[in-house]
C-alpha cells in the first residue's frame, strides 16, 4: 500500500499516528477486560500498549541516527551496538519496581497494576528522552498524563454501566452460602464464579465469597447489593 509509506517513515505524523492507535486499540482491550471486573483493564492496557510502541519509536530513531547524523562519531569511537537492545536492559529492569506496586488485598482484589503499568510506560518516555527524541517524548507525555488524569472518569462510567459485577460477601459460616446464593438468583442475575474463603478462627475472620454476576437487565448495581444486605448473617458486603 504505497499510500502508507510516507507513514511508515519516521516523521512526526508516524509518532502522532503509532502512538495515538496504539493507545486506542490498547484501551480498546482494557475497556472489554473492565468490564468483567479484571485485575488489568482500561488504563493498564493502554499504558502497556503506549509504552511498548513508544520503545519500538525509540530503536528506530537511535538506528536512524545512528546510520545518519551520528554515523561519521560512531565510526570514530567503534559503536557497533544493536541499539534495539538499549531499551530492553531498562524495560525488564523496571519489572522488578513494578511487581512491587502490585498487592492483593484480603479481599481477593488486584491493586496497584495501573501504578505498575504507568511506571513501565514512563521508562520507555525516560529512554526516549535521553536519546533526545523530542517531539515523540511530548506526544508521549501528554497521551499517559491524559490516561493517569483524566481518562479513569470514563473508566468508571463503564465499569458502573456494565452488566458484568463481582461482589464480595462476609456472613457468619459457610451454611449461609446457599441462602446467599439463593438471594442473588433471585434478582434476576446469572452467577458465573464462586471463589469461597473459609475464614481463619484464630484470627476470628469470617468466612468470605467474591461472587461475579452478569445482570440481565439494566438493574442498578446498588438494588443488587441491597437486596444482598437484608439478610442477617451477611456481616459485609461490598463491591469490587
Amino acid at each position: 500500500m504505497e499510500c502508507l509509506d510516507f507513514l511508515r517513515e519516521l516523521n512526526i505524523w508516524s509518532v502522532m499516528l503509532r502512538l495515538t492507535v496504539a493507545m486506542a486499540f490498547g484501551g480498546l482491550i482494557g475497556m472489554e477486560r473492565g468490564k468483567k471486573r479484571r485485575a488489568a483493564g482500561f488504563r493498564t492496557y493502554m499504558l502497556v500498549c503506549l509504552g511498548a510502541a513508544l520503545t519500538v519509536l525509540l530503536s528506530q530513531y537511535e538506528y536512524g541516527m545512528l546510520t545518519g547524523a551520528w554515523a561519521e562519531t560512531a565510526r570514530e569511537v567503534g559503536i557497533r551496538t544493536d541499539v534495539s537492545r538499549f531499551g530492553a536492559q531498562v524495560i525488564n529492569g523496571i519489572g522488578f519496581l513494578g511487581a512491587g506496586t502490585i498487592i492483593v488485598t484480603g479481599r481477593q482484589e488486584v491493586k496497584g497494576l495501573t501504578t505498575a503499568a504507568g511506571l513501565w510506560a514512563s521508562a520507555c518516555m525516560g529512554l526516549a528522552i535521553g536519546a533526545g527524541f523530542y517531539e515523540c517524548v511530548v506526544l508521549a507525555f501528554l497521551l499517559i498524563f491524559l490516561s493517569i488524569r483524566l481518562l479513569p472518569y470514563l473508566e468508571n462510567f463503564v465499569v458502573e454501566n456494565a452488566r458484568n459485577m463481582n461482589i464480595y460477601v462476609e456472613f457468619e459460616s459457610l451454611d449461609d452460602v446457599g441462602e446467599i446464593i439463593g438471594r442473588i438468583k433471585a434478582q434476576d442475575v446469572q452467577i458465573y464464579e464462586v471463589d469461597i474463603d473459609h475464614g481463619r478462627e484464630e484470627k476470628l475472620r469470617n468466612p468470605s465469597a467474591v461472587f461475579s454476576i452478569r445482570l440481565n437487565h439494566k438493574q442498578m448495581h446498588t438494588q443488587v447489593l441491597a437486596a444482598i444486605s437484608e439478610l442477617e448473617t451477611v456481616r459485609t458486603i461490598d463491591e469490587i
